[in-house]
């Protein structure tokens, strides 16, 4: 009967073993925050690679030594309507020409002409990146969560700081995080 137990024992540990491994168990979400982010401050910032609007191919890994701001953004959203005149001004104006520094809004699911309408539409000129799917945003965020939210990577690739909506001393704290950081 003893070798029998043993027996069970060691089948059961193997196929809990097994299923540890497969795929389906691998592939769970991370827990979200109460802001629906899946990452944290201090993570890698998790690499993708997208399309902007002018056709260029902008991958996440290839900024390291930078300061990068995403922006997840989409023209059906008011808040980010409401926020982005203040990244064109109070960022982007203030740090496009520093090599050292890349900012680029990353719009959730929609199409090329409507992204192009939604930058004419809020006067932005900054970059806009294509998220079909919402497959980058989801790396950051559950899926179906809120935008707008923004991700602040510092020259290492890590996380420094995320906000979600718009809120006037989060946005001042963002800033002068970046000026920090462009400071070093």
């Amino acid at each position: 009967m003893k070798k029998w137990s043993k027996f069970f024992t060691v089948a059961l540990a193997m196929a809990g073993f097994l299923f540890a491994g497969t795929p389906q168990a691998c592939s769970q979400q991370p827990d979200a925050d109460a802001a629906g982010y899946i990452v944290k401050v201090g993570d890698m910032a998790p690499d993708f690679e997208m399309t902007l609007t002018d056709g260029t191919q902008v991958k996440l890994s290839s900024l390291r030594g930078k300061v990068v701001m995403l922006q997840f953004t989409a023209s059906w959203c008011g808040v980010c309507r409401k926020e982005m005149p203040f990244i064109e001004k109070d960022i982007w104006q203030k740090h496009k020409d520093n090599s050292k520094f890349a900012l680029y809004g990353i719009d959730r699911d929609e199409p090329l002409e409507r992204v192009k309408a939604f930058a004419s539409q809020t006067k932005i000129t900054y970059p806009l990146g294509l998220d079909p799917g919402a497959d980058i945003f989801a790396r950051y965020a559950e899926r179906n969560a809120g935008i707008t939210r923004n991700v602040l990577i510092d020259e290492t690739g890590k996380i420094v700081m995320m906000t979600r909506l718009y809120n006037e001393e989060e946005f001042a704290s963002l800033c002068r995080k970046i000026d920090e950081l462009l400071e070093k």
